[in-house]
């Protein structure tokens, strides 16, 4: 079982032409959170995932919950709270990046407690976005990180920096440079590295196994103690970005398949990074976070 933990949220997406306010278009409820779509993703390419955060009981809880099993994935882990479910509005510039104003204040996946523990089947479980970043659950998913790497499980770290919701840059870059040696793959963007102020070549010394660098259409690298490798983007007609990142995460924890990241030679990675590819591509093809399924893939 592959594990996500982290924020389930709703995406509130532009769409169609602008009404009342110029400028403005109507804002359509998409279920989100990069952990959130990283599970769902998971799901519909087959891994057997669990999903493991704190969600509400209002009615946008539970149809992120409907989300997930309908993607397959387990909610065993899940905690409950009345608490109101996190929003996140979305703007959709023209090439189709999203930038991202969030309402988080006193809501539920904030609230997260460490369980007290994960399955025994677990082979590795996924971190990232919001719920490293919002006290007091931050806490809680470090803590989950540290001991679950303790216990030899594979882990998997997108920081998916979101710069608004961080109220000490120079805080969190020192928190995030504390988890690195708690990490196996390291998973980022280039605007994430840019932000975080480092060298994604020099991190594997700092304790990931790997390094993979996310380009955007310019496809994505890898960096290990021992190589370097490099894939082209997969040309496609973007509707906007939303979830390509987190189908990237789900694309190399389900191709991994239990290998350790620093065992892989050139051939593996080159073929690993170029299905992440064409999965974000599709992932990008279609407006929201709508990752693919494994038949789309095969």
């Amino acid at each position: 079982m592959i594990v996500v933990a982290g924020e389930a949220l709703i995406d509130l997406v532009p769409e169609g032409t602008p009404v009342a306010v110029p400028g403005l278009s109507p804002l359509v409820p998409r279920l989100g959170g990069g952990p959130y779509n990283t599970a769902v993703a998971l799901g519909r390419l087959g891994a057997r995932t669990g999903f493991c955060s704190r969600v509400s009981t209002d009615a946008f809880g539970e149809a992120l919950l409907d989300g997930l099993r309908g993607a397959g994935v387990d909610t065993g882990l899940v905690q409950r709270g009345a608490e109101p479910t996190t929003l996140a509005v979305a703007s959709v510039a023209a090439d189709g990046s999203a930038r991202y104003g969030f309402y988080a204040e006193g809501t539920a996946d904030r609230l997260f407690e460490l369980p007290e523990r994960l399955p025994e089947e677990a082979r590795a479980v996924a971190f990232g976005t919001c719920s490293l970043a919002l006290e007091p659950g931050a806490s809680a998913y470090e803590a989950l990180l540290r001991r679950e790497a303790g216990r030899g499980l594979l882990t998997l770290l997108d920081p998916n920096v979101r710069p608004g919701l961080i109220p000490d840059a120079d805080a969190y870059r020192k928190r995030f440079a504390g988890w690195l040696p708690y990490v196996s793959l390291l998973k980022l963007s280039e605007e994430d590295a840019a932000w975080l102020g480092g060298t994604p070549e020099e991190w594997p010394a700092a304790g990931p196994a790997a390094v993979v660098l996310t380009r955007g259409a310019a496809g994505m690298t890898v960096w290990t103690r021992e190589l370097s490798v490099s894939v082209p983007g997969v040309p496609v007609r973007v509707a906007d970005t939303i979830g390509a990142g987190d189908t990237v995460n789900a694309a190399l924890l389900h191709g991994l398949a239990g290998r350790d990241p620093a065992a892989l030679d050139v051939a593996a990675w080159t073929s690993l990074l170029t299905f992440a590819a064409r999965a974000a591509a599709l992932t990008c093809s279609r407006p929201g976070a709508e990752p693919p399924y494994a038949t789309e893939l095969a």
